[in-house]
């Protein structure tokens, strides 16, 4: 992984993986580049004193992206990382998986699992609460994540919210994916890891790393039903992989 040090640092690394993927025709890049779409709004955030404290939230973004650098450059290199991100990369170039599942694999380890983490670890002695504040403005931000999904879901098959409401599925999985229940889990969850003594730490991050795992299992097999239904939207997906990510870069 390349030194990451400043918000500059990880917008060019995403970039990066960006490339390669479109390069390598990756579904790799799917995640990276709403990602990076994220991270230059949180930037541009920061230039614009949206936060109570400018520098804080820098360092806050950096160790946020880092660890999904990490396990992305970690699973390159055939290296162990998390459940969470491994059950996000074990789907990476099958053909059945649509775009909206790759997004939300994705989302759901950095956001359930590693945002709560890098909040614990920005605030180390320090008041947790203190970063409440700026914590509800970078989901603000992070939000955009929902509606690009949501754009990409109305794209994809712009029936398919009808259709998941009339299988009685809707609730099962897309409500368990709503950014304010990620955020409030995560924002527990760092609260827990700051308030817990420092040699459980490790403890609490592995059970919560199997929860987070176990959760995409909502995403990966989410019933014959809806299964069906995502065969027939990847079918009629448009465009080479190469192709999506240029798409999704642009939003």
């Amino acid at each position: 992984m390349p030194p990451i040090n400043t918000i500059d640092d990880v917008i060019s690394t995403l970039q990066k993986i960006v490339d390669d993927s479109i390069k390598n025709e990756s579904t790799l890049g799917y995640f990276a580049a709403l990602y990076l779409n994220v991270t230059i709004k949180v930037k541009e955030g920061i230039e614009n004193d949206y936060f109570e404290n400018g520098e804080r939230m820098e360092k806050l973004d950096v160790i946020f992206a880092k660890r999904y650098i990490q396990a992305y450059f970690d699973f390159k290199e055939n290296k162990p990382t998390t459940f969470s991100w491994k059950k996000a990369f074990d789907i990476t170039n099958k053909f059945w998986y649509i775009v909206l599942q790759h997004l939300l694999i994705g989302m759901n380890a950095h956001i359930n699992l590693d945002l709560g983490i890098a909040s614990a670890e920005v605030m180390k002695g320090q008041n947790i609460e203190d970063l409440k504040t700026d914590f509800n403005r970078i989901n603000k931000i992070l939000s955009s994540l929902v509606h690009e999904v949501e754009e990409d879901l109305s794209e994809i098959w712009p029936f398919l919210k009808t259709i998941l409401r009339f299988t009685h599925k809707i609730d099962s999985f897309l409500i368990d994916f709503s950014m304010k229940l990620a955020r409030d889990g995560a924002w527990k969850f760092a609260v827990k890891l700051a308030s817990s003594p420092q040699n459980i730490t490790n403890a609490l991050i592995e059970e919560q790393d199997l929860k987070v795992a176990e959760k995409a299992s909502i995403i990966t097999k989410p019933g014959i039903i809806i299964q069906l239904i995502f065969m027939f939207i990847r079918i009629g997906e448009k465009g080479s992989i190469a192709d999506k990510i240029r798409d999704l870069s642009e939003k």
